[in-house]
């Protein structure tokens, strides 16, 4: 499992009945998360003395019930990487901390290149990879189907003091969106995805992963530069194996490219027991 260990500004203190404990800063933070079908090894006081507890609902979506004055939103570190945290109504804060293994990992492959690199990060979120690979030295085209996510990452990357960094911000469904790099004859030397289970585009185009990821990935390589640097996929998708990302990654980039790929678990480490939280997948390929 790859494990982000190197986090001082996030914790997972404890974890059970379905629940996580978070340290976001100073901020203590309680949700939901279905991997965690575990109990509870000692509700201490912390379970209980939380800033916002997050409730789901049996009708589905939920709430949050927040129990001390917390900030409209504020910012955590990753090394030099700074980013914005906010509560959000679908119990999400805007960050994956698991995804700083990630981070680390581009950072180093755009550093050691030596040379010009062009990443496109696909479904980008609010832009945690994006601000690591501007941060590393890359060309970064950031791309999202929902605006107020786009405006997010674009904030995240204002507050690591990156504006000055050629990076493009698109709102827009990734797949027309490749569509036309393809038509345009872009070429990036880098791919980033995070694509989600099920999902909609801006005009309701409808995206379902297991039909839908391998198509495109072969699209994607029709914008692949004639010396990539790396391909990344990311899924939460329960059920996922890492096997299928590597079964993947060697029928496209491997059979064009050559190169090696590393597939499996991230996680996160929890403090009170020292036990690991699964938090999804991840596939690379490298050249």
């Amino acid at each position: 499992m790859y494990m982000a260990q190197d986090w001082k500004d996030y914790e997972v203190i404890d974890t059970g009945g379905g629940e996580k404990l978070e340290r976001w800063g100073d901020i203590v933070l309680r949700r939901p998360d279905p991997q965690i079908i575990w109990p509870i090894a000692e509700e201490t006081k912390r379970w209980h003395n939380v800033h916002g507890h997050y409730h789901r609902s049996s009708s589905g979506g939920g709430q949050w019930d927040m129990k001390k004055p917390v900030p409209d939103r504020w910012t955590i570190r990753y090394r030099d990487l700074q980013f914005y945290i906010r509560p959000t109504s679908f119990k999400h804060t805007g960050l994956f901390p698991e995804q700083a293994v990630n981070w680390a990992w581009m950072m180093d492959k755009i550093s050691a290149a030596k040379r010009p690199v062009k990443v496109l990060n696909l479904f980008g979120y609010t832009g945690g990879a994006s601000v690591a690979c501007a941060y590393a030295g890359a060309e970064v085209c950031h791309v999202d189907a929902a605006k107020g996510m786009v405006q997010w990452a674009k904030e995240n990357v204002q507050l690591s003091g990156l504006s000055d960094r050629p990076v493009r911000y698109i709102t827009d469904d990734v797949f027309k969106f490749v569509q036309r790099e393809q038509r345009r004859g872009s070429k990036y030397d880098a791919i980033i995805m995070d694509p989600p289970s099920y999902g909609r585009g801006t005009n309701g185009e409808t995206w379902k992963l297991e039909q839908s990821l391998y198509p495109f990935l072969e699209l994607c390589m029709t914008i692949m530069s004639d010396n990539p640097l790396f391909m990344l996929i990311n899924s939460y998708t329960t059920g996922l194996s890492p096997a299928v990302l590597d079964n993947m990654l060697h029928l496209t980039m491997k059979k064009r490219y050559g190169g090696t790929i590393t597939c499996g678990e991230i996680g996160l480490p929890i403090t009170q027991t020292g036990l690991a939280l699964p938090c999804g997948i991840l596939g690379r390929w490298e050249a």
